[in-house]
């Protein structure tokens, strides 16, 4: 059975500008995350758990499933668009979950000026992508999670090399 509040979670850009500006009305600090998220794993719960604590609101871009295919190609995404907004709206960190069609979130980022935009452990301030756009607004990028030790390539990788006949 599909959660009614957890699906409520998952809203549209336009929707989640004037969420986010209601927000800032009453003082509250936004932070923004994003990703593909195809496999949910330990390091994307680390990610997103420490992302929620740089902000009183956490916002989640995830990726569109043509957008994930372009960055991560053939057999990617392995979930669709749907069930990883899902997913992540399941999740108590996480406030708010949009899905975008850009590669990067440079667009998202302009739309709801995130006063922090959290990126993963594998950037350092200097290699995010959208830091330009973040800092065009005054900003902070800030890197959460823990050590790049899991992903969701390794992760499938092992699933492939498993012999699942031996499983019980």
């Amino acid at each position: 059975m599909k959660s009614c509040k957890n699906l409520e979670k998952i809203q549209p850009l336009d929707a989640l500008k004037e969420i986010a500006c209601r927000a800032r009305e009453k003082g509250k600090k936004i932070a923004l995350a994003n990703g593909i998220f195809d496999i949910l794993h330990v390091g994307h719960v680390r990610y997103l758990q420490e992302a929620r604590q740089t902000g009183d609101i956490l916002i989640v871009g995830i990726n569109s499933d043509t957008s994930a295919f372009r960055i991560k190609g053939e057999g990617r995404p392995i979930m669709n668009e749907v069930e990883r907004a899902e997913i992540l709206a399941s999740l108590s960190c996480v406030d708010y979950v949009t899905v975008f069609g850009e590669d990067d979130a440079v667009d998202l980022i302009l739309a709801l000026k995130p006063d922090f935009h959290c990126k993963g452990t594998d950037y350092t301030e200097e290699t995010v992508p959208e830091r330009d756009a973040v800092k065009s607004y005054g900003g902070k990028v800030c890197i959460t999670g823990d050590s790049k030790a899991h992903s969701t390539r390794d992760l499938i990788s092992k699933i492939l090399k498993r012999d699942i006949t031996s499983i019980h």
